[in-house]
């Protein structure tokens, strides 16, 4: 039987070709103005991180301009309340390498940073980033390893912001109804998607 599978970075690189010239350019070691422009436009992005417990992206957002830049090399961005899986957390403290991928609405090109983080219970950097008088319990502190934009070929594909694209919520299992298939019915599906919505507003931040 022949095998497909591609083992050794020789092989691959055979396969893919060079680089081109552009998409080696445009990363950096700071944060230039224009890639700045867009982590302060952006309202939404995935923290990657990697650990001993394993592999962790987690979906991160507020108000544009969430992720705060404080030079060329430092963003900070507030853990915000969540289930406290601590997922990313834990990676953190363990391996300190993440990476962001930020989005914003309407706009095709995303822009990727990678770097290192720490956590941190600053009380001025926890007040920095209180909203409704709720602080967030950490901060993490991200010292810019490299920078770029990535080109918008993925979400013209998926055509990601096109209203047209969009699904109702219905066309798919509730909240509920995956958490009773999952756990056996250990909970009950109407109930929790019953209770939700008004948790969710109460416990946003």
């Amino acid at each position: 039987m022949t095998d497909h599978t591609i083992r050794d970075l020789a092989a691959l690189e055979a396969l893919y070709g060079e680089v081109n010239e552009v998409s080696a350019l445009k990363e950096i070691a700071y944060l230039h103005p224009h890639y700045a422009a867009f982590i302060k436009a952006s309202p939404f992005a995935v923290l990657a991180t990697a650990g001993e417990h394993g592999l962790d992206a987690s979906p991160r957002g507020d108000p544009a301009g969430f992720v705060e830049i404080v030079d060329d090399k430092t963003l900070l961005m507030a853990d915000r309340r969540g289930n406290n899986r601590i997922d990313s957390l834990r990676n953190i403290l363990s391996n300190p390498h993440v990476a962001l991928l930020f989005l914003i609405p309407g706009i095709g090109e995303t822009l990727r940073v990678n770097g290192r983080a720490e956590i941190s219970i600053d009380p001025d950097l926890l007040a920095r980033f209180t909203i409704k008088d709720k602080a967030p319990r950490t901060v993490l502190a991200i010292h810019i390893d490299s920078v770029f934009f990535q080109c918008s070929r993925a979400l013209i594909r998926s055509e990601l912001w096109k209203a047209e694209t969009q699904i109702p919520r219905t066309a798919l299992p509730s909240t509920g109804e995956m958490l009773a298939a999952v756990t056996d019915q250990r909970i009950d599906a109407q109930t929790y998607d019953r209770e939700l919505p008004p948790r969710l507003k109460a416990t946003l931040y």
